[in-house]
């Protein structure tokens, strides 16, 4: 497999196959969002279209990173959205890094979200697939956030090779910036596990496939087969925390 590894500001052209990776914190969130229950995310390209997709479905869920605001119903955090019942729910994400990669991409044939939680499902899903090309869009940093290269490489690196041991993968990203900046509180909307929860590898099952459905860009799981299968990870569940 031909790996490439972009920025968004780096994508001169369509892919045909993208993996868009935001560990800290976008796709971290949205794997809890489907472990929680969240039957689909669908991905803002801005506040404002968030808040009217909101008034225009009230039982929707609207989330974006920062400090909570009018019209949102949670932040951009796992450790706060681990809590929550999305049983059935559609979330509407929004935030400034993740959601905007996979819009970039979203006339690919394949877009794929992703982060440490998922990438074993989604190293397996693009071996089923077979691609022969795959860009992984690093979102973070203008394409240089070490979490998310780090995350890119070794899910890469695992879908050709199986055996590929994260440890190296995770201390790049336990140093990166976005680790550093979540840990002393310089972001806001976050909880102190957020770092921890953003590094756990393979935590859930199923890779998360974004296609267009009408005029929006909507996220759902895919479950993927795995040994480490836990039944509590399953979207379909509801976790106790």
């Amino acid at each position: 497999m031909d790996a490439r590894f972009r920025g968004i500001t780096d994508l001169v052209e369509t892919p045909s196959v993208a993996v868009v990776v935001d560990v800290m914190r976008a796709f971290t969130v949205a794997a809890w969002a489907f472990a929680r229950g969240a039957e689909k995310i669908v991905l803002a390209g801005s506040l404002d279209e968030a808040l009217e997709l909101k008034a225009r479905h009230p039982d929707w869920v609207t989330l974006k990173d920062g400090a909570p605001a009018p019209g949102f119903d949670a932040v951009n955090s796992p450790g706060l959205l681990r809590s929550v019942d999305l049983g059935g729910r559609t979330v509407v994400q929004k935030t400034t890094a993740g959601t905007v990669g996979a819009l970039a991409v979203k006339e690919a044939s394949l877009v794929l979200c992703a982060g440490f939680v998922v990438a074993e499902a989604t190293a397996s899903f693009l071996r089923a697939r077979g691609s022969d090309t795959v860009t992984f869009v690093v979102t973070g940093e203008d394409g240089r956030a070490e979490e998310d290269l780090a995350c890119a490489q070794y899910i890469a690196r695992r879908t050709t090779e199986t055996a590929t041991d994260a440890a190296e993968f995770l201390r790049r990203a336990a140093g990166s910036r976005a680790a550093t900046e979540l840990t002393e509180g310089v972001r806001r909307g976050a909880h102190p596990d957020d770092v921890a929860l953003c590094l756990e590898v393979d935590r859930f099952p199923f890779a998360m496939v974004a296609t267009p459905e009408g005029p929006l860009m909507v996220l759902r799981p895919h479950a993927m087969p795995s040994p480490t299968d836990r039944p509590t990870d399953r979207p379909t569940d509801r976790l106790t925390d």
